[in-house]
């Protein structure tokens, strides 16, 4: 008698490539596909469109990428005037960044950005890309356009009258495991003076289908480790994808429907939460922008 059963569906190459490895090993089974050439099957090959919107819409707000400090003299030189205060970047981070499109995004608007990557090949691929791109600025404001929001000419106009402008911050790729201190080290070490990191804290982190290429197990250590990066009021920027996939079935990526708030919300105050106009094709109708800001040290609120 002939089953009417359906054979299951084939897994895809990612599925695939992960099953049955445990937790440990995921990290290596990551660098082993950017070695053999596979990054074809998450690369979105541009930035990303809600990165872009968010990051322009509170630009003169929540997500203003310089930071006002107390500098140690004053307005004149006579002790009466208070002292004068100074504008530093912020510091943004990017884990498992890629080719890196969301670090340019992030240091096009003004940002110091950092870009993690757990494969040496990866991050061989982000600096010539980054390379490339920056040189393009050197041929005119609209080279990289593509970085910023569809009112290009209209945005860089209200930018130059809020007084908003603030150049290109610095671009840095490093390798390294985003659970481990070792990479931070690196950057202490590269960067003189000021210092890219000052302190190991950052004052964003973007994170666009990290969490979701990470074994579930590891959520719990994801919260954390982002809690113990952020300086005290600095912002978790989540696009949370895949919210389509049942978060029962096998990743990655894995589902992460309902996943953020479980994981944040004890050491978090979440300030945004959109479904975004604009986002990646893949995405279109079902994710969502979150921005969470770390609460200080024993904040109950």
């Amino acid at each position: 008698m002939a089953s009417d059963s359906q054979p299951p569906a084939p897994k895809g190459r990612l599925i695939s490539h992960f099953e049955n490895r445990p937790a440990p090993s995921h990290a290596k089974a990551w660098s082993d596909l950017w070695d053999s050439g596979e990054d074809s099957l998450w690369d979105r090959g541009m930035p990303s469109p809600a990165l872009i919107d968010l990051l322009e819409n509170y630009q003169d707000t929540l997500l203003h990428p310089m930071a006002t400090q107390e500098g140690n003299g004053n307005g004149n030189g006579n002790g009466n005037e208070g002292q004068a205060r100074k504008r530093k970047r912020k510091r943004a981070l990017v884990p498992g960044c890629g080719r890196g499109y969301d670090v340019l995004t992030l240091a096009l608007h003004g940002f110091d950005a950092v870009g993690l990557e757990i494969s040496g090949t990866a991050v061989s691929a982000a600096r010539e890309f980054a390379e490339r791109e920056l040189q393009l600025s050197s041929s005119g404001p609209r080279a990289n356009a593509k970085y910023f929001g569809e009112d290009f000419d209209v945005d860089r106009a209200r930018a130059r009258q809020l007084g908003l402008e603030t150049g290109t911050g610095k671009v840095h790729f490093c390798q390294g495991d985003f659970f481990d201190d070792s990479w931070l080290a690196e950057l202490d070490a590269d960067e003189d003076g000021d210092g890219l990191v000052g302190g190991r804290k950052f004052d964003l982190v973007y994170d666009y289908t990290f969490l979701c290429a990470l074994h579930p197990s590891q959520r719990p250590h994801w919260a954390r480790r982002m809690r113990d990066l952020l300086r005290p009021g600095g912002l978790l920027v989540c696009l949370e994808f895949p919210m389509y996939k049942d978060p029962a079935l096998p990743g990655p990526p894995w589902g992460v429907n309902g996943v953020h708030w479980g994981l944040l919300a004890s050491e978090f105050s979440r300030r945004v939460y959109v479904r975004p106009r604009r986002t990646f094709e893949v995405g279109t109708g079902t994710d969502m922008l979150s921005v969470w800001e770390r609460r200080g040290e024993g904040c109950g609120c």
